[in-house]
Formats: C-alpha cells, structure tokens, sequence
C-alpha cells in the first residue's frame, strides 16, 4: 500500500500543475514551468527543449533506456468550468487535465527527483511534449524527433495516459472521412424536381446504424474496429431540396492494419454511392507482448494488460520503431470531461509500481 506522505505529495503536485492553465497551442507557461524544474534535477546538458516539448536525461548509454511520456497539454476549457479552479476535495484531484495526464506528469516529476538515475540498471529518460490533443501532424514530438534522431535508441516507453492504473497495449488506428452525397436542389414543395441529397444518405446510414463492431484478436489482445458517423452537414433552407450532404465518418482500426488498408475498408463500405475524402490519419499502435522491458515490468508488477481501444503516441513511437505502452495513474472516464478529477490513491500507486520496475529491470 502506498504511502499517505506520498499520495499526499503527489496530489499536491498534481494540483500545482492543473493551476497552470495549458490548453494546446497554449502550453508555454507549463513547458516553462517544467524547464525551470528539470534544471534543479537534471544536468544542464541533460536538459533539451524545442518549442514547448522537452527531453529531459540523456539518450547515449550501455544501459537499455526506458523512456516516460507525458503530454503537457489539455483539451481546451468546458464552458461550464469558467469561474471553477482547481482544488484537492476528498480523495481526489480536480482541475482540467488532473487525469489527462498532469497526475500522469506529477508521477513522472516525483520518480526523476527521487530515483539515482546513475545507479538503476536502466537508462531512464523523460519526455514533457506540446499537441497531442490536436491533429496527428501537428504534434510537439515531430520537431523533437527531427532534431533528436537518437529517440529511436529507446528501448521501450511508457506513455501515462490515463488508463485506470492498467498497461495498456497498442493502440488502435484513427482516421477522418468526409463522405459527401450530391443531389440537385428543387423547392420543397415540388421535390420531385430535384434530388435530395439528405435521403440519398439514407441507405448507407442504415447500414452503418446496423454494422457491429468488429473483433481482432492481436497477440492475445482483443481490439474492437468501429466506424461511425460524428458529424453531419446539409441544407441551405427550409423550404429548398439540399444538394448536398457530408458526414464525417471516424473509423478507428486494429494494430496491425495500415492506413492504406484502413483507406481500401472506407472506400469499400461507400461503394461509389458518395464521395470520399481523407481528412486526418494516425496509424494503429503495435503490441509489443514480446519486448523483454515490457515482460519484466508485468512480472515486477503484477499488473494487468488490457488492449487499448483508443489512439495514443504509442503509435506515433511505433512508426519510429520505439516499442511502447499506455499506463498511468488517471481515470479514462474523466479524460475530456468537465469538472475533471482524478483520485489521489493511483497516484502513488503508480509510483510505486513503476519505481519498482525501474530499479528491478535489466
């Protein structure tokens, strides 16, 4: 059982950083935050910065290096938390991003201040970045990577999302569509003067109102791939025939498929009947079962692994040949919300079960 002293310490921590508003585009003020921390704990070549994102250790050692990830930013502000500021109440944390992912970083901060890095058996690492709650092309990790190749020596990373204190493997691939019937307008009252672009939708809507999710099993790991229409947009008038009509479809596809064949998926289920546009793409996240860093930290821990039915960098680390998982203190319920919180009690025990890991793998 962890500590009350540390989930104490840990909370406060939190706290700290939700006070420090970081939506993205915004995170300056934090990025700056923890800069000035790292410089009282690390080295001043140790400490790397490129725009908003930070690499924090070094890469170049005979030691396996193991990397921990944290976004810095939030998603932006629910109206209904104006005037709200973060505070500890009861056994939990509150304040935007108190569970994605600042509880994740206060845990990432607590272990680089206590750990003697010098003396674990493996080379740790810690990476603060910029944009993850944006588009896949614009995240804070690309110009890292560009200026700092050498991240592909990472033998193994964990990204502390929030994932309910469980390791979550892989990651299942997204993609945005927008899929776009065309019709001829007419006044409504003589329709069939036109084409209804809204109703020609309707057969395909129906199909997708009716499709199941479909099961791949990857490397014992159940992943769920589902495709559903987010958004719609169509019609100029109440009284006018709409000539044209979107849907933006979200599918989101298992570890191992490609983005070309995740494309070949969308195109089949349209089938000529609209056009299709390919708006945003970030590739599935592979499981990475047979990594030796990750066996030790499930044997060291006693954690259990699920699959993650969600996109994470644990992906974006896949394509740069990093392995990777999901795993950190926040609940996946309170990701997003308003009112965020997260509880205390996870946050030490992700502490804990991660030094231990460090100081017992090899």
């Amino acid at each position: 059982m962890a500590s009350i002293d540390l989930a104490a310490r840990l909370a406060r921590l939190t706290l700290e950083l939700c006070r420090i508003s970081s939506p993205i585009t915004q995170e300056g003020p934090i990025a700056d935050h923890v800069e000035r921390w790292a410089r009282r704990h690390f080295k001043p070549e140790e400490v790397f910065r490129v725009g908003h994102t930070l690499l924090l250790g070094r890469l170049e050692d005979a030691r396996p290096t193991v990397a921990l990830i944290g976004h810095l930013d939030t998603v932006p502000p629910h109206p209904s938390d104006a005037g709200r500021e973060a505070r500890i109440e009861g056994e939990r944390v509150f304040g935007l991003g108190a569970s994605d992912m600042k509880g994740g970083l206060a845990v990432m901060m607590a272990l680089a201040e206590d750990l003697r890095r010098d003396t674990l058996p493996v080379n740790l690492a810690f990476l603060f970045y910029e944009r993850e709650e944006g588009a896949y092309a614009e995240s804070g990790l690309i110009p890292l990577f560009e200026k700092r190749p050498d991240l592909a020596k990472v033998r193994f990373g964990i990204a502390m999302e929030p994932t309910d204190s469980v390791v979550q493997v892989g990651c299942v691939g997204s993609m945005q569509v927008t899929v776009r019937f065309t019709g001829r307008s007419a006044h409504s009252a003589r329709p069939w003067q036109g084409e209804n672009a809204i109703h020609k939708a309707g057969p395909f809507l129906t199909e997708l109102l009716g499709r199941q999710r479909v099961e791949v099993n990857v490397a014992g790991f159940p992943f769920y791939e589902v495709i559903n229409a987010t958004l719609a947009k169509g019609g100029r008038a109440r009284n006018v025939i709409p000539e044209a009509f979107e849907l933006n479809l979200n599918y989101r596809f298992a570890p191992g498929k490609s983005i070309e064949q995740a494309k070949a998926d969308v195109l089949a289920l349209v089938d000529g009947r609209a056009e299709v546009e390919f708006i945003d793409a970030s590739p599935s996240g592979p499981v990475v079962a047979g990594n030796p860093l990750y066996q030790q930290l499930m044997a060291l821990t006693g954690l259990p692994a699920a699959s993650k039915q969600a996109w994470t960098d644990v992906a974006r680390f896949g394509e740069w040949g990093v392995d990777a998982v999901n795993f950190g203190p926040g609940e996946t319920a309170q990701a997003h919300q308003a009112n965020e919180s997260a509880p205390i009690a996870p946050l030490a025990d992700a502490y804990e079960k991660l030094a231990a890991f460090l100081k017992g793998a090899s």
